[in-house]
This record gives structure tokens, C-alpha cells and sequence, in this order.
């Protein structure tokens, strides 16, 4: 009878009551002290009042209810898809509303409300990656700073795919301890193809120059990923830089000289197509014939595969003796002491001799810092 008597009142009751009495309504519905009759009544006086004229009996109604898991899931799924005003209060708070819900209204809403999605508190994986693969720009930068969002390493590398030309997106990512490997290098390279383009290098390099310094740094910063790439994820970053053309011989003999074994190991296990566990024995313990054929059946030509069996026996006296010497130094002692430079292998030697550069620049730094800081 009350409820029927608050029907009767609505239609002529003016629109700010309606909606003061909306509120009233849904936060009694939430009393567990009503009755099963009452309570039964309220929901469905709450459901007549979604297809009220005014949007402020709604927005009324979703303010009561918005916060409560207790909240009819039909009524709320009604105002989730209300006005924006009124959609916004529910998508962004309510409890009622699960992954699969939250999918949906990604799929089906506007760019409003998939960005009031992408800043949900404690956003669930399979939404995060539903603005991941469709999102815009602005949206999935919501996501990136909704710092209680589940964001999983597959939809990390999904937006660098996308959105890895953006800056403030590639900013984000690379401020995140979970990017895969691979999207980092992808990122990097984005970075590069920046600076390339910017007007100041242009103004300043031609054309040729700035190939090669972009090169460079790229190569620098894959080997220094492979560096810090856990054990698990080694397989994909070979198989990403190997679909990119990476896995050069001056990228493969920059890995090996700069002490990233793990990851060198894993480049002869997708390039030969032995298995793991045979390619670090060979690398730790063959014999040179075996280290040799193994680099041959992974594409290397024979005299180029001479300079890598060196560098594996100089790593392995190192890691044998603990003596911290350049590996890249000594190949270079060796090859130029039997004039190769005009040889195949010239290039090859051309990239160690910058590594070598590289590595007495950084101890000539760090001597000078320690110099520093002793005064």
C-alpha cells in the first residue's frame, strides 16, 4: 500500500521531490530492517522510476544506490547505461557491476564511458585489456595512471603496439616494472625513430649519420634489456628481435662481450634449433669444434664463427679466474694481431672496437667519480 500510494504521489509530485523521495527509496530498499513484502515492493517502485522524465529522480536513485553490492543488478544496469551523469555514478562506483558487465559497456558505450571504466578503483584484468584493445589514446592513458587497475603484461604490450608512437603513453609504460622485454625494445625503437625525425638532428646530421647513431643506440639499449630480462621471458624477447631483424652478428657478439650469457644462449637456442639444455652445455663446456659447429648451424659463416669461439673461451677463462678483463679488448688483440681487418669479419671487428671504446669511457666516468667522491 505504500508504495502504491508513493506511485499515485509521483505522478503529479513536482521533479526535485521525485527525486528526493528516489534517494529515500533506494536507501531504504538497502535497510535490511524492511520487510520481504516492502522490500520486494521498493524494487519494483525503483524500477518504475528509471523511466521517470527526469534525470534527476534518476541520478537521485543511482546516488543511493551506487556504493552497495546490495543494489538491484537490473536497475543497476539500467542506470549504467543512462545519461552520462547518471551512467558515470554507477560505472564508477558500483560493486554490482562485474568483468563481464563492464566488457560490454566497453564495447557498446562512448568514449566517456569507457574512460569512467579505465579509472574504476581495483579494475579487473579482462576490462583493463578490453580498453587495452580498443581504447583511445586518452582512454588508455586513464588506464595507465589508474594505479589500482589490474593491467596484465599482455595488455602492456598491446597498447605499445598501439600507442608506442605517443609519448606520454610510452612515458607510462616505461615507468612500469611489469613491461614485457619485448614491448620495451619496441618502445626504444620508438624513441630512436623520435629523435631521428626531430628537426635538431636533422638540422645537425645528414641523413646517413643519423642511421647509423640511431642504429647504435638502438643496439645499445636492446643489449642493456637483455641484460635485465628475467630468465622466463628470454624466449620471447630472441624471437621479437629475431621477427625485427635484430639478431645481427654485431648485435649477437655485443651481447656476448657486454657478459649477457642467458640471453645469448637463448638467441643460438632459436637460431640453431637445438635444445636449451645442449646449447649452454656446449657454450660452458664443448669443445671449440663443437662451439664452432654450433654457431655455423645458427648462420654464422665460418670466419666470422672463429671471432665468436674466441669470445666463448676468453668468458669462460673470466668467469673461471673472476678477473674482471674486456673481453672485447683481447679479440681485438688477437684479430688484428693476424691482420683480419680487411677480411669478412671487418665489421664484426668494427663493433668490438666501439664496445671497447665504450667500456674505457665508462671507466674513465667511473674513475672520475670515485676521484670525486673521495675529495
Amino acid at each position: 500500500m505504500i508504495v502504491q500510494a508513493f506511485l499515485r504521489w509521483a505522478e503529479t509530485a513536482k521533479a526535485a521531490d521525485r527525486a528526493k523521495a528516489a534517494n529515500a527509496l533506494g536507501r531504504a530498499y538497502l535497510r535490511s530492517t524492511l520487510a520481504q513484502e516492502h522490500h520486494r515492493a521498493a524494487a519494483l517502485a525503483m524500477t518504475h522510476l528509471l523511466d521517470d522524465p527526469s534525470p534527476l529522480v534518476r541520478l537521485a536513485l543511482a546516488e543511493a544506490l551506487a556504493d552497495s553490492i546490495e543494489a538491484p543488478r537490473a536497475i543497476m544496469l539500467s542506470l549504467a547505461e543512462d545519461q552520462p551523469e547518471i551512467a558515470c555514478t554507477v560505472i564508477a562506483r558500483s560493486p554490482v557491476l562485474a568483468e563481464g558487465d563492464l566488457v560490454d559497456l566497453i564495447g557498446r558505450g562512448d568514449s566517456l564511458t569507457r574512460g569512467m571504466i579505465a579509472a574504476r578503483r581495483a579494475l579487473s584484468r579482462g576490462a583493463a585489456a578490453a580498453i587495452a584493445e580498443i581504447g583511445s589514446e586518452n582512454e588508455v592513458t586513464i588506464l595507465l595512471e589508474n594505479e589500482t587497475a589490474s593491467v596484465t603484461r599482455i595488455s602492456l604490450r598491446r597498447i605499445a603496439e598501439r600507442f608506442g608512437h605517443h609519448s606520454d603513453i610510452r612515458n607510462l609504460l616505461l615507468d612500469r616494472d611489469g613491461l614485457p622485454a619485448d614491448a620495451r625494445h619496441m618502445l626504444v625503437n620508438q624513441i630512436s625513430a623520435a629523435l631521428a625525425n626531430s628537426g635538431l638532428m636533422r638540422a645537425v646530421l645528414g641523413p646517413a649519420r643519423i642511421d647509423q647513431v640511431t642504429r647504435e643506440a638502438g643496439e645499445v639499449a636492446a643489449v642493456t634489456i637483455a641484460g635485465f630480462v628475467p630468465t622466463e621471458e628470454i624466449p620471447g624477447l630472441v624471437e621479437h628481435l629475431r621477427a625485427a631483424a635484430c639478431l645481427t652478428p654485431a648485435f649477437l657478439i655485443h651481447a656476448l662481450c657486454s657478459g649477457k650469457v642467458d640471453f645469448f644462449a637463448g638467441a643460438m637456442v632459436a637460431l640453431s634449433g637445438l635444445e636449451d639444455r645442449r646449447v649452454r652445455a656446449i657454450l660452458a663446456t664443448g669443445r671449440m669444434h663443437a662451439v664452432r659447429a654450433l654457431f655455423e648451424a645458427s648462420g654464422l659463416q665460418r670466419d666470422i664463427a672463429v671471432v665468436f669461439v674466441e669470445a666463448v673461451l676468453l668468458w669462460r677463462d673470466a668467469a673461471a679466474t673472476g678477473a674482471p678483463n674486456s673481453i672485447s679488448a683481447l679479440l681485438l688483440n688477437k684479430f688484428q694481431r693476424v691482420d683480419m681487418l680487411l677480411s669478412p669479419v671487418a665489421e664484426l671487428l668494427g663493433m668490438i672496437e666501439k664496445l671497447h671504446h665504450l667500456e674505457m669511457r665508462l671507466d674513465a666516468r667511473s674513475y672520475a667519480s670515485e676521484i670525486a667522491l673521495a675529495a
